[in-house]
């Protein structure tokens, strides 16, 4: 199962948003404290409709507590000043990706520690970063492809009408 690791976010809409996207993508979501919010604001929960209850979610205390907890993880942190793009990159099915708060991002105290694996969402030179809930969006949807939307579904139906060109 792919983990998402978010340090510190701020915008309760933001990590209610990537809760959604990990339940319908059956990922882990791991939020390292302080949070800028209570789990309880109306916002978070409006962000992630009803999907937050089916959330497989783990708080810690701090980056020390997350690393205490999952000794082994190997992190992939995904920052604007990584010199690999994230399609670089070979994630593994049980990896972390970590993502920093939507003001600083990952400090660089942790950044200098994981050059290799520190992975960045080409951009134009005037923007300085993505929306968070668009990033986690962006890298986690190729750590799925790489490891073949493994027990995802591959195809849609219509509801009332049939696709012309297919015979199923």
């Amino acid at each position: 199962m792919l983990n998402i690791v978010l340090y510190e976010p701020e915008i309760p809409a933001n990590t209610g948003n990537i809760g959604r996207t990990c339940v319908a993508t059956g990922t882990r979501l791991h939020l390292i404290e302080p949070l800028g919010f209570k789990l309880s604001e109306k916002a978070l929960k409006r962000a992630g409709m009803d999907y937050w209850d089916d959330l497989d979610v783990t708080t810690y205390i701090d980056y020390a507590d997350f690393l205490e907890k999952n000794p082994n993880a190997k992190i992939y942190m995904a920052t604007t000043k990584a010199k690999k793009v994230y399609t670089e990159a070979a994630y593994e099915p049980d990896c972390y990706i970590m993502f920093g708060k939507e003001s600083a991002g990952i400090p660089e105290e942790i950044l200098v520690d994981h050059e290799e694996t520190c992975v960045r969402i080409p951009m134009m030179g005037e923007i300085r970063s993505l929306n968070l809930g668009n990033s986690v969006a962006v890298v986690l949807y190729e750590a799925l492809r790489q490891n073949g939307f493994a027990g995802m579904e591959l195809e849609g139906e219509l509801h009332e009408l049939k696709w012309q060109g297919n015979n199923r």
